[in-house]
C-alpha cells in the first residue's frame, strides 16, 4: 500500500500550498516540501528490500476481468527514477521559495509540480501499462502548466503548446505500442510483459509495436527529429527548467527505453533505431549548444544531447551499455540542476543570461562560480568529477561498437563529447571569466544561501561520486542496471582506464578538441551563421497551422451553431453504424415469449402516448406542454409499479415533481413570444430525424426484449447477493451505494457541478447591468388577490416537519424498503420548494441557516471519507461493511457504512437543488418579487 501511497501523495498534497500561502510564501513551501520528503521517506523504507534484489508490489483490484488494476511495483530501475523525481524535487522547492519573485503565484506554482512530480512518480512505479499511459499523459498536461506558468509571456504561452502537442501526440502513438505489447502477451501488466521476450520479438507486431513506443519515448525524452520542442519550454522558470531537464519529464522517455530494453532491445531494428537517433542528438544539439548566446538554451541543447548519450548506449543493445547508460542518468541529473539553477542565479543576480552581456562574474559571484566551475567541468568529463567516469566508460562502449563502419561510431561519439567540452567551457568563459563588465543592467552579487544552496549541495555530490564513485554510487547503478538488464550487474568504476585504452585517447581528443574550438569561436560562429540551417519551429508551425486550419474547418463545416444540424448528423450515423451491425442478422425479433397485455398498461401507454404527441403539437403553449411532459414522466412511475419496482417509482415521482417545479420556475425568464415557426423542409426533416431515432430505439428494445440473453443477467447476482454482500434486501439500493458505488460517486459530483454552474450562471447575470435593466423593465401582469395566501402559507409551514419526517424515515428504511438517500433529499427539497412558492424567496432564504454549496461539499466529502475509511482495513475504496447490534431496551438491529454513503448522496442531492432553486429565485426577485412581496413576508413572527 505504500507504494501507492507514494504516488498519491503528491496529487493529495497539492491542495495544501494554495492553502498554505495564506500563512505566507515559507509556509507554502514548508507544506509542498513536507508531502515531497514523506514520499521520499516511505520510497527511502523500501532500500533494503531493493538492495537485496527484491521486488516489492501492491495490487490494487478494480476491473480484473479487464486487466484494469492499479499495480505498482518497486525494483532497483523504479527506486533509482523515483528517488531522482522526489530528490532533486526536494531541492528544487527550496529553489523556488527564493527565486520566484513576491507577484509570482507561489501557492500556484506548488500545485502544479506536486501534480507533475506524481504523474512521475506513478509512470516509474506503475506495474499496470494502461495506468503508465494515464500517468504518461497527465505529465505532458501537468508539465503544460509548468512551462506556461508565466502564462503573461507569449513564449511561455508557445512553449507549452509546443511541448504539449509533440509530447502529446507522441503519446497516442506509444498507446497503441502499448496495448499491441498487452495484445502479443495477454496481459497488460509490466511484469509479465517483461518475462516474454521471445514471443514479442517472434510477433509481425513487433515491429510496428516498437515504433509506436518509441515515437512516445523520442517525443518526451526530444531526441531527433523531436528534439526542437524542449529549447522552447525555456521560458519557464528556472526551477521548472531544472527539474524537467534532470530527473522528469525528459527522463520519462529515457526511464520506458529501459524498462522495456530486456524485451525490445537486442534486435537490428532496435539498434539502428534507437542507436541512430541518439547519436544524431548527441552529436547536433551539442553542436548548436556551443554557439547558443543564452545560458538555458545552451544548456536545453545540452540536455537533448546528453539524453542523446543516454539514448545511444541503451540502443547498443548490450548490457554493459544499459549499465554506463544508467550510470549517466545519475551523474546527469546532479550536474544538470546544478548548472540550471546557476543559470537561474546569475539571470536572478545580472537580469540577464545572455553570454555576450555577461563576464568577470567569477570575481562579483565568487560561490556562483565555484558552483558553476564544478558543474561545468562534469558535463565535459573532467576527472575526477563524476561526469568523467561515465564519459569514458560511453567512449569504451562507443569504440567497440559497429554503426555502419567500424570506425563511424567512435569518430562520432568523439565529436560529440568535443563538442560536450566546448560549450562547457564556453559557459565558464564567456559567462564568469575575463574583466569585469561595466554595463551590467544590475550589479550582480552572491544571493543569500537560501537560493545557492541546493546548486551547492549538488556540487558536492558531484565531487564526492567523482572521488569516491564505487563506494557512492556503484550500489545504485548495480541494482538499477540489474533490473533494466535482468541479469546481476557489478560494475566497476576506475579513474584511470590504462595507456591502451581507446578511450583515454578519445577523450583526450575531445578535451584538447573543445580548447580549441573555443579559441577559434570567433571564426567559427561566422561560419555557423552563415550556413544555411532548418528552422525546427518554423517547420513544426507549418505542420501545425494547416493543420489546426483543417480541423477549424471541418469543425465549422460540421459544428456550425445549428443544434438541429449536428443532432441530425449524430442519428444518421448512430443509424447507420446500427443498420451495417444488424445488416448480418437474420432476424430481428427472438423467440422469448412477452407478458400477457392487460387493460390497465395499455390504458397507460394510450395516455402517455397521446401526452407525447400532443407536446410538439402545442410547443408554442409553454405550459401547457410543460404539463403534457410532466404527465409523461409521472404516468411512467405505476408502470414501474406493475412490473414490480416500488422504489423506481418513488424516485420517477420525487423527480418528476421537483423537475416540473424547476422548470416552471424557469419558464418565468422566457420571452413571451415563442420562436417563429421553422420551414417546413425543416420540420419534415425533424420529423424524420426524430422518426428514426424513435424507431430505432424501438427496434432495439424490442429484439432485446424479445430475445434469450447470451450470458447470465447481472440482475440474478444482485438479487443474491443484496443481503449477504451488502447487508440488504432493497437490491435498487445496494447497487447504487454498495456494488456500483463509484457510478453513484461521480453522479453526486456531476450534480454538484451543474448545481454549481447554473448559480455562477445566475451570479453572472445577476452582475450585468444590461440583464438587470432588462429584467427590471419586463412588464409583469397584475395579480389578482394574495400573492401568498394565508391558507398555503400556513399549511405549508404545518408540512415542512412532517415532511422531513418523512424523508428521514424514507432515508432509514432505504437499505432494506423502497427509499434511500437520493429520494429523502428530494422529498426534503420539495418540502423547502413549497416555502418558496408560498412565502417567497426573501422569507424563506432569511430563515435558512445553512449554505448551499457547503451542503454539497460536505455531501462529496462524506461520500468520500466512508470510502476512504476501507483502505486502513486493505479493502478497495468504497468497500461497505455492516454488522447487527443489540442494544437495551431496543432490538436487534443493523449498522451499515452505506448509510454513511447514502447520507453523502442525501446532502448532494439536497444541496444541487435548493441551490439551483434558489439561484433561480434570486432572478424572480430582482425581476420584482422584492417589490411586490408585502411587508408581512419579512416579518420575523410569520
Amino acid at each position: 500500500m505504500s507504494l501507492a501511497l507514494i504516488v498519491a501523495l503528491p496529487f493529495l498534497g497539492a491542495v495544501l500550498p494554495g492553502l498554505a500561502i495564506r500563512a505566507g510564501r515559507t509556509a507554502a513551501a514548508a507544506a509542498t516540501g513536507a508531502v515531497t520528503l514523506l514520499a521520499f521517506l516511505l520510497l527511502l523504507s523500501h532500500a533494503p528490500a531493493v538492495l537485496r534484489g527484491e521486488v516489492v508490489q501492491t495490487r490494487i483490484d478494480w476491473l480484473p476481468a479487464l486487466g484494469l488494476n492499479a499495480t505498482f511495483f518497486l525494483d532497483g530501475l523504479a527506486f533509482l527514477f523515483a528517488g531522482l523525481i522526489l530528490g532533486i524535487g526536494l531541492l528544487v522547492i527550496l529553489y523556488a521559495r527564493f527565486y520566484l519573485a513576491k507577484s509570482d503565484p507561489m501557492g500556484q506554482f506548488y500545485s502544479y509540480l506536486l501534480l507533475f512530480q506524481g504523474a512521475m512518480a506513478g509512470i516509474v512505479l506503475s506495474d499496470n501499462i494502461l495506468l503508465l499511459l494515464i500517468f504518461w499523459e497527465l505529465t505532458s498536461l501537468s508539465s503544460f502548466l509548468l512551462i506556461g506558468y508565466w502564462k503573461h509571456l507569449p513564449e511561455a504561452r508557445q512553449g507549452a503548446r509546443m511541448a504539449l502537442a509533440v509530447t502529446g501526440g507522441g503519446g497516442l502513438a506509444m498507446i497503441a505500442g502499448m496495448l499491441i505489447l498487452g495484445n502479443i502477451t495477454g496481459s497488460y501488466d509490466l511484469t509479465v510483459i517483461l518475462q516474454n521476450k521471445q514471443a514479442i520479438q517472434a510477433s509481425p507486431w513487433y515491429l510496428p509495436a516498437l515504433i509506436l513506443i518509441l515515437l512516445g519515448a523520442f517525443t518526451k525524452s526530444a531526441q531527433f527529429p523531436f528534439h526542437f520542442w524542449l529549447p522552447h519550454a525555456m521560458a519557464a522558470p528556472t526551477p521548472v527548467s531544472a527539474y524537467l531537464h534532470s530527473a522528469t519529464m525528459v527522463k520519462a522517455g529515457l526511464f520506458l527505453m529501459a524498462r522495456l530494453w530486456p524485451v525490445l532491445a537486442g534486435t537490428p531494428e532496435w539498434f539502428w533505431i534507437v542507436s541512430t537517433a541518439g547519436l544524431v542528438s548527441l552529436v547536433m544539439a551539442a553542436a548548436i549548444a556551443f554557439f547558443k548566446d543564452d545560458l538555458k538554451a545552451l544548456l536545453a541543447y545540452s540536455t537533448v544531447s546528453q539524453l542523446g548519450l543516454i539514448t545511444m548506449l541503451l540502443g547498443f543493445g548490450t548490457k554493459a551499455a544499459a549499465t554506463v547508460a544508467i550510470f549517466h542518468i545519475i551523474n546527469h541529473a546532479v550536474f544538470k540542476a546544478a548548472l540550471f539553477m546557476t543559470a537561474g542565479i546569475v539571470d536572478h543576480a545580472a537580469h540577464t543570461r545572455d553570454l555576450r552581456r555577461l563576464g568577470g562574474l567569477r570575481n562579483l559571484m565568487p560561490v556562483t562560480f565555484g558552483i558553476a566551475l564544478l558543474a561545468s567541468l562534469s558535463i565535459a568529463g573532467i576527472p575526477p568529477l563524476n561526469g568523467f567516469y561515465s564519459k569514458e566508460m560511453m567512449l569504451a562502449e562507443a569504440a567497440e561498437t559497429v554503426w555502419i563502419t567500424p570506425w563511424a561510431m567512435g569518430v562520432l561519439a568523439t565529436l560529440g563529447a568535443l563538442f560536450s567540452v566546448a560549450y562547457s567551457v564556453r559557459f565558464l568563459a564567456h559567462g564568469f571569466l575575463g574583466p569585469v563588465r561595466e554595463d551590467y543592467p544590475h550589479q550582480p552579487h552572491d544571493p543569500g544561501p537560501g537560493l545557492w544552496s541546493a546548486p551547492a549541495f549538488l556540487a558536492v555530490l558531484i565531487v564526492v561520486i567523482g572521488l569516491f564513485p564505487m563506494a557512492t554510487a556503484a550500489w545504485l547503478v548495480n541494482v538499477a542496471a540489474g533490473a533494466t538488464t535482468g541479469q546481476p550487474v557489478a560494475v566497476g568504476i576506475y579513474l584511470w582506464p590504462g595507456l591502451k585504452s581507446a578511450a583515454l585517447w578519445m577523450s583526450l581528443a575531445a578535451v584538447g578538441g573543445g580548447l580549441m574550438s573555443l579559441g577559434a569561436y570567433p571564426r567559427l560562429r561566422a561560419r555557423w551563421d552563415a550556413a544555411p540551417r532548418p528552422d525546427a519551429k518554423r517547420l513544426f508551425d507549418g505542420i501545425v497551422e494547416p493543420a489546426a486550419a483543417l480541423a477549424r474547418s471541418v469543425t465549422e463545416g460540421l459544428h456550425n451553431g445549428s443544434f438541429g444540424r449536428a443532432l441530425t448528423l449524430a442519428v444518421l450515423a448512430i443509424a447507420g453504424a446500427a443498420l451495417w451491425a444488424f445488416s448480418g442478422a437474420e432476424h430481428l425479433a427472438g423467440t422469448r415469449a412477452g407478458l400477457t397485455a392487460t387493460p390497465a398498461p395499455i390504458a397507460l401507454w394510450a395516455v402517455m402516448l397521446l401526452a407525447a404527441l400532443a407536446t410538439p403539437v402545442l410547443h408554442r403553449r409553454r405550459l401547457t406542454a410543460l404539463i403534457l411532459t410532466g404527465v409523461v414522466g409521472l404516468l411512467i412511475a405505476p408502470l414501474f409499479m406493475l412490473f414490480s419496482a416500488p422504489d423506481l417509482a418513488l424516485t420517477q415521482v420525487s423527480v418528476e415533481v421537483v423537475t416540473i417545479l424547476l422548470m416552471l420556475l424557469a419558464l418565468h425568464f422566457l420571452p413571451k413570444e415563442t420562436p417563429a415557426e421553422t420551414p417546413l423542409p425543416r420540420r419534415l426533416r425533424d420529423a424524420g430525424v426524430a422518426g428514426i431515432a424513435g424507431l430505432g430505439i424501438g427496434a432495439l428494445a424490442y429484439a432485446m426484449m424479445t430475445r434469450a440473453p447470451a450470458f447470465a443477467p447481472i440482475s440474478q447476482y444482485h438479487l443474491a447477493q443484496s443481503k449477504p454482500g451488502a447487508g440488504g434486501t432493497n437490491a435498487v439500493n445496494t447497487i447504487i451505494v454498495d456494488f456500483r458505488g463509484y457510478d453513484t460517486f461521480g453522479e453526486i459530483i456531476v450534480l454538484g457541478i451543474a448545481a454549481l454552474v447554473i448559480f455562477a450562471l445566475s451570479e453572472t447575470l445577476l452582475r450585468s447591468p444590461s440583464v438587470v435593466a432588462r429584467l427590471a423593465s419586463t412588464p409583469r401582469k397584475r395579480e389578482s388577490g394574495d400573492r401568498h395566501p394565508m391558507m398555503l402559507v400556513v399549511s405549508t409551514r404545518l408540512l415542512l416537519p412532517m415532511a422531513m419526517m418523512v424523508g428521514v424515515y424514507i432515508y432509514l428504511r432505504g437499505h432494506n424498503l423502497p427509499g434511500g438517500g437520493f429520494v429523502a433529499g428530494l422529498v426534503f427539497a420539495i418540502a423547502y420548494l413549497m416555502q418558496y412558492m408560498a412565502s417567497g424567496y426573501a422569507w424563506t432564504h432569511a430563515r435558512q441557516r445553512f449554505d448551499h454549496h457547503v451542503l454539497i461539499g460536505w455531501g462529496v466529502l462524506i461520500a468520500a471519507l466512508s470510502g476512504v475509511g476501507a483502505w486502513f482495513l486493505g479493502l478497495p475504496f468504497l468497500t461497505s461493511g455492516y454488522a447487527y447490534v443489540t442494544l437495551w431496551p431496543l432490538e436487534e438491529f443493523e449498522l451499515t457504512t452505506a448509510a454513511i454513503f447514502d447520507l453523502g448522496v442525501f446532502l448532494s442531492v439536497l444541496g444541487a437543488v435548493l441551490l439551483t432553486l434558489a439561484s433561480l429565485s434570486r432572478l424572480a426577485l430582482r425581476q420584482g418579487e422584492r417589490a411586490n412581496t408585502r411587508a408581512y413576508d419579512s416579518e420575523g413572527d410569520r
